[in-house]
């Protein structure tokens, strides 16, 4: 019931997740970013607790294969989760357990994976990552929305999806890029992309009033001159 693209960019060093489900509010669970460090997603019965173990084990130096082999040690109901991972050298790694929901398939790209399960056929992840593929001279946030949107063009979930994120680690501890739509009764990915396409002009203005307020521009709001 999800479909999702990990992805690292080696020009600018940025981790990203885009993911979307049919499920509600898929950003709060399933996309895990840190700055220097990596990208996971956690999808179909969701451990939201394995993104943080699996970003821990890469910042300690483990790779996205040692990494995930070491969470994954021990641990229980593995059969029911779908991880996907990629590190600061562009390694990548993936596990799908026998008991993932419908049709699904994962692959495996230059610094990036793309996975999904309920899906309307296995072409939607290498879709996703030739889409990611194809577009290396945009910005890590914008390459990621052209995955997803090349998963749906390829036949996307079997059903409708109602939930998206987008999430963009750079240099900083907080997300450059967390847009997300919790629910929508139309299409998450147009909203995404709405969303996406009205916060670009403004991204670095949201950083440079966390690191220096006294440069950054207005908000234009009444009030706020």
């Amino acid at each position: 019931m999800t479909f999702s693209i990990v992805g690292h960019c080696t020009r600018t060093g940025m981790f990203g997740v885009a993911i979307t489900t049919s499920s509600i509010c898929v950003g709060a669970r399933c996309p895990h970013v840190r700055a220097g460090v990596g990208a996971v997603a956690t999808q179909n019965i969701t451990d939201p607790n394995l993104g943080p173990l699996l970003l821990d084990r890469l910042e300690a130096g483990d790779t996205s294969q040692a990494a995930l082999a070491a969470v994954m040690a021990d641990r229980e109901h593995l059969a029911y989760r779908q991880l996907t991972v990629v590190d600061a050298k562009g390694n990548t790694a993936q596990h799908t357990g026998e008991n993932i929901l419908g049709t699904n398939d994962v692959a495996l790209g230059d610094n990036c994976v793309a996975a999904g399960n309920l899906l309307a056929t296995t072409d939607v992840p290498h879709a996703m990552a030739a889409g990611f593929q194809n577009h290396a001279d945009q910005h890590l946030a914008e390459r990621l929305l052209r995955a997803i949107e090349a998963g749906v063009a390829a036949g996307g979930e079997m059903g409708d999806v109602r939930s998206a994120c987008l999430i963009v680690a750079d240099k900083l501890p907080f997300p450059l890029v967390d847009l997300r739509v919790d629910w929508s009764e139309g299409d998450p990915i147009v909203d995404l992309r709405n969303i996406w396409e009205a916060y670009e002009p403004q991204m670095v203005d949201y950083v440079n009033r966390a690191i220096a307020p006294s440069v950054a521009p207005s908000y234009g709001v009444p009030g706020d001159e």
